[in-house]
């Protein structure tokens, strides 16, 4: 028998019962991945400038310089390039990795003495085919749990499309400069972007599981600070640096369909099922289909019903894999222009799905977030302190407040 607990108000615990097979658990270090970043298609305006992008390619004869903020630490490193979205072969000619200057995010210099080659199959470049990922060969570089890594590659020829796998959402200032400068200490008139192009994964050898969490705009960090590393995950891992904790989450995204990125039910293989690692997931999510549905009654049945049975295969294709599936309940957009409306359909099936969601019949065990970040005044509402002024996304200390009501024991091994 496995427990689910519904997380009540005041952090009141009620355990439940019910058949299935616990997670799998392994003292063996294996590779596991420490930071990952969900690839998407790079939207039109969110391609790197000119003159890195031309009419029919990208990032010709130019280096890319990006940081990104581990999780777990370990002996040795590797790193996964993606080209999942790109309309033609990536050749990488180099890339290197070490540590940023001072240790922190967002910076275009790295210190000298930490940077390390990374090659595939002893090959300084490679080659990424059309809709695939390579991942490099194990570097000899210590990494420490929660530092900041630098990630730098070098393409002399570019890639000859306009479809660029990335990451839109990185809220980290990524750096680009023409001519191979991929070991060049600083990158003097190097400019700044904050999204991160090509890399999706940075793995390490480690006995310790790892967390998936999927989600949206919301776990991705829009509100959060710029180079701060303060989504909710970031501050979830702060509280208890025990197992590796994932970022799958890109704003925009819905449980149903595809949007901004893959919708959950395309992407779940490929973020959570294939991730190394990964035994357990967080799905925090269904703000966005309950938006973009139409308000009306009809529609709003429709996407509640819909919701709800994909919860279930979630649920079910999870633990096909022996992955421990926690949910988290959906918080407020009351007052945002885009999702409430008058009659308050969409708010109706918030309530819907939340009050599935704390039933405790569909997920493992439950967060709510909906309490930690309503407006005790006005339910319906997000709390003032938490509200960036768009009333669905949260500041950092909204997103400090989704993190304490996640159960630290969620984060043990």
């Amino acid at each position: 028998m496995r427990r689910r607990t519904l997380l009540g108000v005041g952090g009141a615990a009620v355990p439940v019962l019910f058949s299935g097979s616990p997670a799998a658990a392994s003292p063996a270090r294996r590779w596991v991945h420490t930071w990952v970043a969900m690839p998407q298609l790079t939207e039109p305006g969110n391609l790197p400038p000119a003159p890195f992008t031309g009419e029919s390619s990208v990032l010709v004869d130019t280096t890319l310089r990006q940081t990104v903020h581990i999780t777990i630490g370990g002996p040795r490193v590797r790193v996964r390039f993606s080209n999942a979205f790109g309309g033609a072969a990536l050749p990488i000619t180099a890339a290197v990795i070490g540590r940023p200057t001072d240790g922190l995010a967002g910076v275009p210099g790295v210190v000298p003495g930490s940077l390390r080659p990374l090659t595939f199959g002893g090959r300084p470049g490679t080659v990424v085919p059309i809709g695939a990922q390579v991942v490099s060969d194990p570097v000899d570089l210590a990494v420490h749990t929660g530092e900041n890594l630098s990630i730098t590659v070098y393409l002399a020829s570019g890639q000859a499309t306009l479809n660029l796998t990335s990451h839109p959402g990185s809220r980290t200032t990524s750096y680009l400069v023409q001519g191979d400068q991929h070991t060049a200490p600083d990158l003097p008139g190097a400019v700044g972007v904050a999204h991160w192009y090509l890399i999706s994964g940075v793995e390490v050898p480690a006995t310790a599981p790892a967390l998936a969490i999927v989600g949206d705009s919301l776990t991705d960090g829009r509100g959060s600070t710029t180079n701060g590393n303060d989504r909710w995950p970031d501050q979830l891992f702060a509280r208890r640096q025990r197992i590796a904790v994932l970022n799958q989450a890109a704003g925009g995204n819905r449980i149903l369909n595809d949007g901004l990125g893959p919708s959950v039910l395309a992407r779940l293989d490929r973020d959570v099922l294939a991730t190394g690692g990964v035994d357990r997931m967080l799905l925090f999510e269904g703000v966005n289909d309950i938006g973009t549905a139409p308000a009306d009654v009809a529609s709003q049945k429709q996407v509640t019903d819909d919701v709800l049975f994909a919860f279930e295969q979630i649920v079910e294709r999870a633990h096909a894999r022996d992955i421990t599936v926690y949910g988290a309940t959906i918080t407020p957009f009351g007052g945002n222009t885009g999702y409430d409306d008058p009659d308050g359909l969409r708010e109706a099936s918030r309530q819907t799905l939340n009050r599935a969601i704390r039933r405790g019949r569909i997920f493992d065990e439950t967060a709510d977030f909906d309490v930690a970040a309503r407006d005790p005044a006005t339910p319906r509402r997000l709390n003032p302190a938490y509200d960036t002024g768009d009333h669905l996304h949260l500041n950092p200390a909204g997103y400090a407040a989704l993190a304490a009501a996640v159960p630290l024991r969620w984060l043990s091994p």
